[in-house]
C-alpha cells in the first residue's frame, strides 16, 4: 500500500486509550469558566501569557491543557480549584497518550518530540510547527488525492499537538529558515494569511527561536533541492529528515548528515538577519 493510499482514508490513532475524551471535557470546563468570567479567549490568553489560538484549541479539545496552564487558568478563572485539580490526571494521561501521525511520519515525530535542538529549512509551506490551526486545516483541505473530513480533522489535530514542543523546559534549540515565497503564499485566504503571518511574528520573538528568510533577490543559493530538517535527538548525534511527496527519510549516517549541516550553515548566511526578516513580515503584514 502507498502513502497516498494511507492518505485517502481515516486512520486510527496509535492507541485507543481515553485520553481525548479527558482533553475534551476538560476544553469544555474551560469554555464555560471563560465565558463565567467574561473573558475572551484572547484576553485569557494574554492573562495566562499563550496565543488566543491555543485556548481555541483547548476548549475544542484539540489541543492538550497542559499542567502548568490548568493551574494559572485555575486562578484567573477563579475556578476554585476545578482546573487543578485535574493536573495529576493530565500528567498520567499525557504520559500514556501517542500520537495519530501516518506511519510513514511516525518514526520522526517520536524523534521531534525528545530532540534538543531543530533547525528547519522551508521552501514551499510555512512548517507544521509554526502553522496556525485554520493554515494548517487549508493545508490539508487542499492536498490530492482528497482527504476526508475526518481525516482532515485528526491531521490537523496531530500537527497542533506537536507544537507542545514549544512549551518544554529547558526548551529545545529552534532556527528556522523560510524562502521568502513561502511568506507571500496565501494560502487558506487573506484572513488566514495574515494570521499566519502574525503568528511567525510571534514565534520568531520567542528567545528560543530564530528566524531567518531567504529572500528572492539573492544570486546565490546553496540547496535548491528541497526542504530538509536538522535535529539533534537527546543523547544522540545529528540527523537530518527529508520527505518528498509523503515519502520520508530519517537520515543517520555522519557523512550525509554532515552535507545538510553545511547546506544549512550557508543557507544561513545568505538569509537576512532575524530582525531583519522579523521587519520584513512585518512590512508585509502592513500591505495586507
Amino acid at each position: 500500500m502507498t502513502n497516498a493510499e494511507r492518505e485517502e482514508r481515516p486512520e486510527r490513532p496509535a492507541e485507543s486509550d481515553g485520553t481525548a475524551h479527558l482533553f475534551r471535557a476538560l476544553g469544555k470546563q474551560i469554555k464555560v469558566l471563560r465565558e463565567r468570567a467574561g473573558l475572551s479567549q484572547r484576553d485569557l490568553g494574554l492573562a495566562a501569557h499563550c496565543g488566543e489560538d491555543l485556548i481555541s484549541a483547548m476548549e475544542r479539545g484539540v489541543r492538550t491543557p497542559q499542567p502548568d496552564f490548568l493551574g494559572r487558568a485555575d486562578t484567573l478563572l477563579n475556578a476554585g480549584g476545578v482546573l487543578a485539580a485535574a493536573v495529576d490526571e493530565v500528567r498520567e494521561a499525557l504520559s500514556r497518550s501517542r500520537t495519530r501521525h501516518p506511519d510513514w511520519f511516525r518514526d520522526y515525530a517520536r524523534v521531534e518530540a525528545d530532540a534538543v535542538a531543530l533547525h528547519i529549512y522551508s521552501t514551499q509551506a510555512v512548517p507544521g510547527l509554526l502553522q496556525t490551526e485554520d493554515y494548517a486545516r487549508a493545508v490539508f483541505t487542499q492536498r490530492r488525492p482528497l482527504l476526508d473530513e475526518q481525516t482532515i480533522e485528526t491531521r490537523v489535530a496531530d500537527r497542533m499537538d506537536r507544537q507542545r514542543i514549544f512549551d518544554r523546559w529547558p526548551a529545545p534549540t529552534f532556527s528556522y529558515v523560510l524562502e521568502e515565497a513561502v511568506l507571500e503564499r496565501p494560502i487558506g485566504g487573506q484572513a488566514v494569511h495574515r494570521q499566519q503571518l502574525q503568528r511567525l511574528l510571534s514565534a520568531g520573538r520567542m528567545r528560543t527561536v530564530e528566524l531567518q528568510v531567504m529572500t528572492t533577490d539573492r544570486e546565490e543559493h546553496p540547496s535548491l533541492d528541497a526542504s530538509f530538517t536538522l535535529l539533534t535527538p537527546k543523547g544522540r548525534q545529528e540527523a537530518a529528515y527529508t520527505e518528498t511527496y509523503g515519502h520520508a527519510r530519517l537520515i543517520t549516517d555522519p557523512e550525509e548528515v554532515r552535507v545538510f549541516s553545511e547546506r544549512y550553515g550557508i543557507i544561513r548566511s545568505r538569509a537576512l538577519t532575524p530582525t531583519e526578516s522579523l521587519t520584513l513580515i512585518e512590512k508585509m503584514l502592513g500591505e495586507l
